[in-house]
């Protein structure tokens, strides 16, 4: 006997209907964003004319050399590469739980023959028989009253956004690290460069020394003196030529290839002079609001894991209540093939179904208790990512309030150490010093340049510094 025919156009209109029906309720707790427990204000560099922080990295790296070797990086670093699969991941992650809000539809088709023994057949002979059958069905759609597979689209939804500004974390991290090593390797070259200079100025120095010697100027003690200066600069020119190879190692790992020559630090003209500017001086305005940080990728990043978890909430909260699924299907059956589309074949089925939970053993209760715990401790983690932020502004911007007059200071103590060594070298020749003065004073000039390369390292790195943790201008278009 053939059911009665339920219409596919009635089958539709039930399945729009239920999804006008989702989502009436929504028990995810209203999301309000925590207050910044820092001051309203940066603290101020202490430079004059401010200038803008919201540019583009190409424009602030002014060196070129520097551009193409952060522009190698972004192409072939592999970490920067897992976090844009992460971001892949992510957003199927997001389309799964989305689909969720949506009918299953499935089409189908199916036959079977089967063979009854006479001796199981109440006429007593043997019968065949056939069945066929082809149907569009709804399998077990939810229809969200109260928000549970919503919230979990939402928790996707967070959890996408939170892997993409991970991944402009990752960006951030890596451009900065590019430029740092780039402009230790030019400091250490510069540095090498130092100590090989001293080496040969000390050679001959030696060798000045050693005719003395032999002539009955100078002591043994002296010439032992002169030979410690030697040694010294030996092993600090070596060292200085093994740390140059660590650094081209460190910044191959980090652009994913060892760079091309013409994109390495271009050789310094001498050991003191100042190294080219790499990227220009960002120097916030004064009072400038600590709503800034927002703009940073990991409280970006921090932001939507609360967001999350607040969703996660909602969804812990509608496990409480029934759930309503519906299932149905339409289609036509018939004994024999070719009355599988006639007249008369149509056939249908609807199985709407709820469940109510009665008892779990705690299970709900618990995973509501782990979802409320979760959102506390994402606010502390947010909480404490804008404090860590502000921290690193406010160290940077310390530091480049002081810098000027550091290095001001420090070229003057070159100068003043330059000065007395040339003096101790025309007395010691004189014969109205020992060398034992000479020596201190050549120390004393060589720990000078070696420190003001160090501090016009700071400086470079400073300023990076500044724009790194301001958040701005990553993006290019």
């Amino acid at each position: 006997m053939m059911k009665r025919a339920f219409p596919l156009r009635s089958l539709a209109l039930s399945a729009m209907a239920s999804a006008v029906l989702a989502g009436c309720v929504n028990l995810a707790p209203e999301y309000t964003a925590p207050a910044s427990p820092v001051p309203q204000a940066l603290p101020s560099s202490g430079v004059e004319a401010p200038t803008p922080i919201d540019v583009g990295w190409r424009s602030f790296f002014v060196e070129p050399r520097l551009r193409g070797t952060i522009e190698l990086a972004l192409a072939n670093n592999r970490d920067l590469r897992v976090a844009a699969l992460n971001i892949e991941r992510a957003r199927a992650q997001y389309g799964i739980a989305r689909a969720g809000l949506f009918p299953t539809v499935e089409a189908g088709a199916s036959g079977s023959r089967s063979r009854t023994p006479g001796s199981l057949s109440t006429s007593g002979e043997a019968r065949i028989g056939s069945q066929y059958s082809a149907d569009l069905g709804l399998t077990s759609y939810e229809i969200d009253l109260f928000g549970r597979v919503r919230n979990l689209g939402e928790s996707a939804l967070q959890s996408y956004f939170q892997t993409e500004e991970t991944r402009r974390s990752t960006q951030i991290s890596l451009v900065a690290s590019v430029a740092t090593a780039w402009l230790q390797l030019a400091a250490d070259e510069q540095r090498l460069l130092l100590a090989r200079n001293t080496l040969e100025s000390q050679r001959k120095s030696f060798d000045l020394v050693e005719r003395s010697h032999q002539l009955g100027a100078q002591s043994g003690l002296a010439l032992a003196q002169a030979r410690s200066t030697v040694d010294a600069a030996r092993a600090d020119a070596a060292a200085f030529d093994s740390q140059v190879e660590q650094d081209r190692n460190a910044l191959a790992l980090l652009v994913g290839a060892m760079p091309p020559a013409d994109l390495l630090p271009a050789a310094p003209a001498s050991d003191t002079a100042a190294p080219a500017t790499a990227a220009q001086l960002l120097v916030p305005p004064p009072g400038l609001p600590s709503s800034v940080l927002q703009r940073r990728p990991d409280v970006r990043a921090a932001e939507h894991a609360l967001r999350a978890s607040n969703a996660d909430i909602g969804a812990a909260r509608a496990a409480f209540f029934p759930r309503i699924a519906l299932t149905a299907s339409a289609g036509t059956a018939s004994s024999t093939l070719s009355g599988l589309f006639a007249g008369g074949s149509k056939a249908w089925s609807f199985a709407p179904s709820i469940s109510v939970p009665i008892f779990d053993g705690g299970a709900n209760r618990a995973n509501l208790r782990v979802a409320e715990a979760q959102q506390k401790i994402q606010i502390a983690t947010y909480e404490k990512t804008v404090q860590t932020a502000f921290r690193e502004v406010a160290d940077a911007l310390a530091e480049r309030r002081t810098l000027a007059e550091r290095l001001d200071a420090q070229r003057s103590l070159l100068d003043a150490t330059s000065r007395s060594f040339e003096l101790s070298q025309s007395l010691f020749r004189s014969g109205a010093s020992s060398y034992l003065d000479v020596l201190d004073a050549q120390r004393a000039f060589y720990a000078a340049q070696q420190t003001l390369i160090g501090l016009q390292l700071t400086e470079q790195t400073n300023r990076l510094t500044i724009y790194k943790t301001l958040g701005g201008g990553w993006e290019e278009s």
